[in-house]
């Protein structure tokens, strides 16, 4: 029997279609192959985050995730890898994206594999996944690949279009990453409460 492995993809495009969905579903598609090749069954669950931003905005007012949202968040953070794409706005991510991020628990994707991938108008964002992006999963203790995937206007339909390769380089390091992945048997609850917590704090105390 073939092992299997959760991939998860958020893709934080805000039109339909997207360029950001077009690039997600490449990476995904091609992290697919390099785990197959290794025998290995992939499981895949794409987040469109543009579907759920009413309820990231009232999760972050009320504290409380709606049904689909606390479904993303399941999906994310016991996956044994995530592909995380967004639109690079004024020179970082978007706000839908980030927003999505802050309502994960800080711990919930600690040591998880992460491919980082990005969008923008012009080849001078291309930056923003090192200096915006990276930092962020490495503040959650999650594992980016070394290479990241950013995709211009320019280069879809390119002539010379170097971005298959650039795909295909950093799908293969995340497929070794989560080939001996693990994390769907160590996944912390984010809903658990820390041990020794008391709901009456110290005035319960003996």
């Amino acid at each position: 029997m073939s092992e299997t492995r959760r991939i998860a993809v958020v893709s934080a495009g805000l039109s339909q279609p997207s360029s950001t969905r077009l690039l997600a579903d490449r990476i995904s598609a091609a992290t697919s192959a390099a785990l197959r090749e290794q025998g290995i069954e992939v499981e895949v669950t794409t987040i469109e985050l543009r579907d759920l931003a009413q309820d990231i905005t009232n999760n972050l007012l009320t504290g409380f995730a709606p049904p689909k949202l606390e479904s993303a968040i399941e999906s994310v953070t016991t996956a044994d890898g995530l592909i995380a794409v967004a639109p690079i706005f004024t020179t970082s991510y978007s706000g839908l994206f980030k927003s999505f991020i802050d309502v994960l628990d800080p711990q919930s994707v600690t040591g998880l594999p992460v491919l980082l991938g990005a969008t923008g108008g012009t080849e001078r964002h291309s930056l923003a996944i090192d200096y915006a992006m990276r930092p962020l999963f490495t503040y959650l203790h999650a594992v980016p690949v070394p290479t990241g995937v950013y995709a211009a206007s320019s280069d879809w339909g390119s002539a010379e279009d170097a971005l298959p390769g650039r795909i295909e380089r950093a799908a293969g390091e995340l497929a070794a990453l989560v080939a001996v992945s693990n994390r769907s048997h160590q996944v912390r609850d984010p809903f658990a409460l820390p041990e020794g917590f008391s709901p009456v704090g110290s005035f319960g105390a003996q």
